[in-house]
């Protein structure tokens, strides 16, 4: 299970899940205290002493310009008999920005499975992003219950839709090398602008394969700075 700040720093909320044998992996603030022998400390203060090689590059998940890596290190383990109890430290291998995580699993498991499951709240927030943008999601009144889930169920039905047309056109036309592969974003403009007056097919078209283009040829000049920044 992956939660934000606000799941993070409910300790009712883990208690319950530990002592129900769920794992998480919830992020934290960085000014919550951890205890140490010399009193608790901000987890912040702790995290400057982990030294560079003890951080491990994994892969928090793809994202729209790549995979996303980042600086990663475990502290303050701790077992007892509902399971092991660890802080998960994410540092941005280029701002060195840093951000912290709750974790609890009801056995040991390995640093990696605890990043796969960090990232996954990514992609939980990214629906809700995509719901938005595309179909309306947050443009409900929510006046209530039944309307806000007819609602609801609509947004998601029209969110399904264009994300059927997407992979049936990637799976009959799959995306040429020097160009980026069609998104949900572009199935919706493309069928907006197709119903628009005075916009006929072969222009909506060939302004779709001109700007993927050249998102390629951006994508490309940011995965080379980018690498040449971590070198």
């Amino acid at each position: 299970m992956a939660g934000d700040e606000v799941y993070g720093r409910n300790p009712h909320l883990r208690g319950y899940l530990e002592e129900h044998g769920v794992g998480y992996v919830m992020e934290m603030s960085a000014t919550d205290p951890l205890p140490t022998p010399r009193g608790p400390l901000p987890v912040k203060e702790l995290a400057v002493l982990v030294p560079e090689r003890g951080r491990q590059k994994h892969s928090a998940g793809a994202g729209s310009k790549g995979e996303r890596y980042y600086g990663w290190a475990l502290i303050d383990d701790r077992t007892d008999e509902h399971g092991v109890r660890w802080v998960l430290i994410r540092r941005n291998r280029t701002t060195g920005e840093l951000a912290f995580f709750h974790c609890f699993a009801p056995v040991a498991v390995p640093l990696a499975r605890l990043v796969v499951v960090a990232g996954r709240r990514w992609r939980v927030e990214e629906s809700f992003r995509h719901g938005k943008g595309l179909a309306g999601l947050d443009e409900h009144q929510v006046r209530t219950w039944t309307s806000w889930q007819r609602w609801s169920l609509l947004v998601m039905v029209a969110h399904a839709f264009v994300a059927t047309c997407r992979l049936a056109e990637l799976r009959l036309h799959p995306h040429r090398s020097g160009m980026v592969a069609l998104s949900c974003n572009e199935i919706a403009r493309l069928m907006h602008a197709l119903f628009a007056v005075g916009h006929g097919p072969e222009q909506v078209l060939a302004w779709s394969v001109f700007r993927r283009s050249h998102q390629a040829l951006a994508m490309g000049c940011h995965r080379r700075r980018r690498a040449a920044c971590e070198s």
